[in-house]
């Protein structure tokens, strides 16, 4: 079960942590135990990615930051296979989009002697 929300920053027993479940997958997130359909279960707010605010998309030409949100799932205790806490930029940062890499172009050669077309 997934839920979107907005993200609220309080401290109301959350600890950022990397989980593994069944050992196929990693989420990185926020958890905390809590008591649904009469079980223990991990609650776990992955933080939902959102493509970095460039000078274009802004109209007064000033980059904003977009609201953070949060995709909620909770997992039973035997489907957990590991649990690493860590910290909330570690998260934050596992969560961000894939960036592709920039285009390289090399600067023109200095010492080009436009000889080039000469047959040895």
């Amino acid at each position: 079960m997934d839920v979107t929300t907005e993200a609220t920053l309080t401290d109301d027993a959350f600890e950022w942590a990397i989980v593994e479940i069944m050992g196929h997958r990693k989420l990185y997130g926020r958890i905390r135990e809590e008591e649904r359909f009469g079980a223990k279960m991990l609650r776990i707010d992955v933080p939902k990615p959102t493509a970095p605010r460039t000078l274009f998309d802004a109209a007064e030409g000033k980059p904003e930051e977009p609201p953070l949100t949060w995709v909620t799932q909770w997992y039973g205790g035997p489907a957990i296979f590991s649990l690493t806490l860590t910290d909330e930029s570690t998260v934050l940062r596992a969560n961000q989009p894939y960036a592709p890499a920039q285009r390289y172009i090399a600067p023109p050669d200095r010492h080009d002697d436009d000889d080039d077309e000469q047959v040895f």
